[in-house]
């Protein structure tokens, strides 16, 4: 089967500045999105996701390359009918209400008023918006605005969605539902491509990911397979550590806390956790627990930053939910 999403080369080159100098938004990125599949498109702030994601919708074009949705070239029409598509800050008319605004995407979609009618009602309780289907916009909170911008994505039921961002702006219990909305998208067999910098997001729910830095795709894959096995600290919780062997443990530790009656150690590797564990249970000493820490994925963007020699991005860099 075809992928649902082909990117071939696709590059976007802006000049900026008096001397209209060349500053390279996305570099000959190349990328496919299979069906039924939830895509993660990963990556600082300026590092080229909005930037792609607005290529693919045609609000710009690109320098060279060429992307297909479907089987049809970008940007045509035919690209677009079985696609919805929520923008980084989406804008509506402050005047409007849930409810016309609905039924505004659903007119420019082409659907009959009886068909707009069935789906608002399902899409305002979908986002969690019925009670508020008749408020005009202009009450709304940022998170509010959110909700109804993935609402009108998903008017016309698109098979693939694409989603600029959008986690931005909701509370913790905004972004479950927003992750509960992409899974039910699944579920139907819609695919969903949408672009982060929130971490949590990504590892909770993508089959697929892609890195960028600097315009340039730099990793592409499942997380188990770009994520490394090697272990990067150990954590290990000993009871009642006996004063001689605290010299000898704390020359294998690279930190030693007391935590109550316990200590918490940490280790550099394996090797040296199991030499210091070795010589705790020797003494007798009880351990509590012991944590292997794996390479995450905010350590494969410092990893990946750090050999690529990537240039710092412009705005903050990856985010942890809070």
């Amino acid at each position: 089967m075809a992928p649902i999403l082909e990117i071939e080369k696709l590059s976007k080159t802006y000049r900026v500045g008096f001397r209209r100098k060349e500053l390279a938004a996305v570099k000959s990125l190349d990328l496919s999105v299979e069906q039924g599949e939830i895509f993660g498109f990963l990556g600082p702030n300026g590092a080229g996701k909005s930037t792609t994601i607005k290529m693919l919708a045609g609000l710009i074009f690109p320098t060279s390359g060429s992307a297909r949705i479907f089987g049809r070239p970008v940007p045509t029409p035919a690209s677009r009918e079985r696609m919805g598509y929520l923008p980084e800050h989406p804008y509506f008319h402050d005047f409007l209400t849930p409810t016309e605004v609905l039924q505004l995407a659903g007119r420019l979609c082409g659907m009959s008023s009886a068909r707009i009618a069935e789906r608002s009602g399902a899409l305002l309780d979908l986002v969690g918006l019925r009670a508020a289907k008749d408020m005009p916009l202009r009450r709304f909170s940022k998170g509010m605005l959110q909700r109804i911008g993935i609402a009108q994505a998903l008017i016309h039921d698109p098979d693939l969605v694409i989603l600029d961002e959008p986690m931005s702006g909701l509370d913790p219990m905004g972004r479950k539902d927003v992750r509960d909305i992409i899974f039910r998208l699944k579920e139907e067999g819609k695919t969903v491509f949408f672009s982060t910098h929130i971490l949590p997001d990504v590892e909770a729910i993508c089959d697929r990911v892609g890195l960028m830095l600097g315009g340039e795709l730099r990793e592409l894959g499942r997380l188990d397979a770009l994520l490394s096995a090697n272990t990067r600290a150990v954590d290990v919780v000993a009871a009642s550590l006996p004063a001689a062997l605290a010299g000898p443990i704390g020359e294998i530790a690279t930190r030693t806390v007391p935590k109550g009656d316990a200590t918490a150690l940490t280790f550099d590797t394996e090797e040296a956790a199991d030499r210091a564990i070795a010589l705790l249970a020797g003494a007798g000493v009880r351990i509590v627990s012991v944590a292997r820490h794996r390479e995450t994925l905010e350590d494969l963007f410092v990893r990946r930053a750090n050999e690529t020699g990537a240039s710092k991005p412009r705005g903050p860099s990856l985010k942890m939910a809070g």
